[in-house]
């Protein structure tokens, strides 16, 4: 007889627990408070801002999250003709996204945990970090890792965990801790404390001690640092916040730009030389740099660190003057010098989206702000690629007051 009342009670036990590990614990918007003497757009209300990111979030998931090639598999489309379907950098960047969003798609955490199925899927022989691309046929084009990839996954799984809980399909903060892990061991260097490239650059590669400088995300390693307890977290952010230092310093003295590739950083830091890895101008402020000033500005949205409002207050005041005011004159790459690079004179938002974070470091930027979230909002997803559209739909969850850390 006992066992006909316990029985259902134990199933309606299981039942609330499966879904309260669905329910969002901080759903989309979340309206956060950034440090003291921030801004954001204050031309149109909260729920204007809120509204206009949940619409471009409906639209981008629309059209870049596309099912795997196994069952419960999602990935983030790449789009670019070619034979690469997917990056791990997109895949980091729709995780981040996914998990953000939760409440306000009330499939965020089915979508979130396909994209997690499908980097489970296609991690490397390090066993944690993602094979940067695959192809059409969901193969790995190769076994290396792609730093800022890695970064992103990890950070969140960190996100999940805060959201969700870790209790049920996927042990999301054990999950964030191995990758977190594996990017110490294998896309750190323990000599310089700069990010290596890949996991594929060991100590007796010639670009050992070079970096991509927008794999630099301090906001991501602070967090990283509290999961797990490692202290070389902060040494990595102190070493590189250094370094950004010298190089705007040194190399761009009038703009405080950094180059999209950074060389020969354990003995005189420098830009690096044309066709160093990507284009002519990998040691120029390009489609790398250009994410820098959003990664900078987000530690000192969540953190408060002087040292990232400096960098971003010597862009601010070099972008401002630059295009007089104006977003409309923003090029598509500059010179360390802060010219535009010749012939770059058309739209990109992977370069405005990131020039809006940037300003919200600071009031004195208000009108400047409100001017670039009224250019960037308008331009129409069908007219960019996953790139720009994805920086764009993560820079306007920042700057509507949505973005959160994993405390």
């Amino acid at each position: 007889m006992p066992f006909r009342f316990v029985l259902p009670a134990l199933i309606s036990l299981s039942i609330g627990v499966a879904a309260k590990a669905q329910q969002a614990e901080k759903p989309f918007p979340q309206h956060v408070r950034y440090h003291k003497g921030t801004i954001k757009p204050d031309h149109i209300t909260q729920q204007q801002s809120d509204g206009l990111t949940l619409d471009f979030y409906r639209q981008w998931k629309q059209r870049y999250i596309k099912t795997g090639c196994n069952a419960n598999e999602y990935y983030v489309w790449f789009e670019r003709k070619g034979e690469k379907q997917c990056v791990s950098e997109g895949q980091g960047y729709g995780m981040v996204i996914t998990v953000l969003m939760a409440g306000a798609d009330p499939s965020a955490k089915v979508t979130y945990d396909g994209l997690f199925n499908y980097y489970k899927a296609h991690r490397n022989n390090h066993g944690y970090l993602m094979a940067w691309a695959q192809n059409k046929n969901c193969r790995n084009i190769d076994q290396s890792s792609a730093t800022d990839g890695d970064m992103d996954i990890a950070y969140s799984l960190l996100l999940a965990d805060k959201q969700w809980g870790s209790k049920g399909n996927v042990n999301y903060l054990k999950e964030s801790r191995n990758i977190i892990g594996a990017i110490m061991k294998y896309e750190i260097n323990p000599k310089t404390w700069s990010v290596k490239l890949s996991d594929a650059v060991e100590y007796d590669s010639k670009d050992y001690f070079d970096m991509r400088s927008s794999d630099f995300m301090p906001a991501n390693f602070k967090a990283f640092e509290r999961a797990t307890g490692d202290i070389r977290w902060g040494k990595v952010v102190n070493n590189n916040y250094e370094l950004f230092a010298y190089m705007a310093r040194t190399y761009s003295a009038d703009a405080g730009l950094i180059p999209d590739f950074i060389i020969n950083i354990n003995n005189k830091a420098k830009p690096a030389q044309p066709h160093f890895l990507e284009s002519k101008y990998d040691g120029y402020y390009n489609y790398n740099a250009c994410r820098v000033p959003w990664r900078i500005a987000t530690d000192y949205l969540m953190t408060g660190d002087p040292r990232a409002k400096a960098i971003n207050d010597r862009i601010n005041g070099w972008i401002r003057q630059t295009t007089s005011g104006n977003p409309d004159n923003i090029s598509a790459g500059y010179t360390l010098a802060g010219n535009d690079i010749k012939g770059r004179y058309f739209e990109a938002l992977s370069f405005i989206g990131p020039f809006a974070v940037s300003a919200m470091v600071d009031k004195k930027n208000q009108k400047w702000l409100n001017a670039v979230w009224d250019y960037l909002v308008n331009f129409k997803l069908k007219d960019y690629d996953y790139y720009d559209n994805s920086i764009k739909l993560l820079d306007m969850i920042i700057l509507s007051g949505n973005y959160w850390e994993p405390r």
